[in-house]
């Protein structure tokens, strides 16, 4: 099994590049609200791992500086989660539907990096549609090219 850290370091590694080539262009308005958004839940499943309220709506609307900003706090946040927690630790939160659920962090940390992969594949799809060169985010290439740990 690939360990969570890693997949952690690849998130973070991921987002740059993707933010990097939105900075690099005039970003399509689709492509940044990905990206708040993508900032946006994964800051919203830290505050719920820590059990404080989130600091950003799940669909922010952020420029691509508040972006840059925003990323580099959530991923080590999110990186330290993953090294300092227990895994197994169950945490209790309400969805967006008012629901109450209980998640492993374990699994929260799991869905937040499938979930920023989900949306990073809309964000190239968009910028390839305005005639723009996606970043490379594979995770096979970032292990090859040793881009992660």
């Amino acid at each position: 099994m690939i360990p969570l850290r890693r997949l952690i370091d690849y998130d973070s590694w991921a987002n740059r590049e993707t933010l990097g080539a939105l900075r690099r262009t005039t970003a399509p308005a689709r492509s940044l609200r990905w990206m708040g958004h993508i900032i946006g839940a994964e800051l919203l499943w830290l505050a719920r791992l820590q059990g404080r309220p989130p600091s950003l709506p799940v669909w922010p609307d952020l420029s691509v500086n508040d972006c840059a900003q925003q990323l580099g706090q959530v991923s080590s946040a999110l990186l330290e989660s993953a090294v300092a927690s227990q895994l197994d630790r169950r945490v209790a939160y309400t969805n967006s539907k008012g629901e109450a659920w209980t998640s492993t962090v374990e699994e929260i940390l799991t869905h937040v990096v499938i979930h920023s992969a989900y949306h990073r594949g809309q964000i190239a799809s968009d910028l390839r549609a305005a005639g723009q060169e996606p970043p490379y985010t594979d995770y096979i290439h970032a292990i090859r090219q040793r881009l992660i740990e």
